[in-house]
C-alpha cells in the first residue's frame, strides 16, 4: 500500500489516528507533515509524543525550528521549517538527527528539507474540511513505510 486516505471529524479523532500510527513506529522513521496553518500537524505530533510517554507536550517549533524530546521509550526530533529556506538546513543540525538511527524525525512544513532526508519517508498531507473535519492522506515512500501504512489500514478499518 503506497497511499492511505482517512477522515477525522474532531481533534480527538486526529489524535486517535496519530496514536494508531505511533504504535507502528519502532524508531528510525522520518515523517513529513504538510497542510495549512491550523490543519492539525502539531496535534498529530503531540499525540505521537504522548504515545511514547513524553509529559511535555510538543508545541509548534516555528520559532525554535527544532526541538528534541528524549526518554527511555524514544527520541523524537520535532522540526518546523515554516520560515526556513533549503540553504539554511545546514544550520539546523539535520546531520545529527540522521546519525541517531533510532530517533523518529517529525517535520512540519518539510519542503526545505526534502533533499536532505533521503527519499524514504512517510508523508502526511492534512486538508481542512468543514468545521473540525480533516482529510488525512498518508503516502509511503519506501517499503518500510508501505508496511507501516498496511498495518495502519488494518487498525483503522
Amino acid at each position: 500500500m503506497k497511499k492511505l486516505v482517512c477522515s477525522t471529524s474532531s481533534p480527538r479523532g486526529t489524535e486517535a489516528l496519530a496514536k494508531n500510527l505511533a504504535a507502528l513506529l519502532a524508531g528510525g522513521e522520518i515523517i513529513f507533515f504538510n497542510g495549512p496553518i491550523g490543519a492539525g500537524k502539531t496535534v498529530m505530533v503531540s499525540a505521537l509524543a504522548r504515545f511514547f510517554g513524553f509529559k511535555k507536550r510538543p508545541v509548534s517549533a516555528s520559532f525554535s525550528l527544532m526541538k528534541k524530546y528524549q526518554n527511555k521509550n524514544a527520541t523524537i526530533y520535532h522540526i518546523d521549517l515554516f520560515r526556513l529556506e533549503s540553504a539554511e538546513m545546514f544550520n539546523l543540525g539535520y546531520e545529527e538527527m540522521l546519525e541517531d538511527e533510532s530517533a523518529i524525525i517529525l517535520a512540519e512544513w518539510p519542503q526545505a528539507a526534502a533533499g536532505f532526508f533521503g527519499k524514504e519517508r512517510l508523508e502526511i498531507d492534512i486538508k481542512l474540511k468543514t468545521g473540525d473535519k480533516r482529510r488525512i492522506t498518508f503516502k509511503a515512500r519506501g517499503k518500510k513505510y508501505e508496511d507501516i501504512l498496511e498495518n495502519l489500514w488494518q487498525k483503522t478499518k
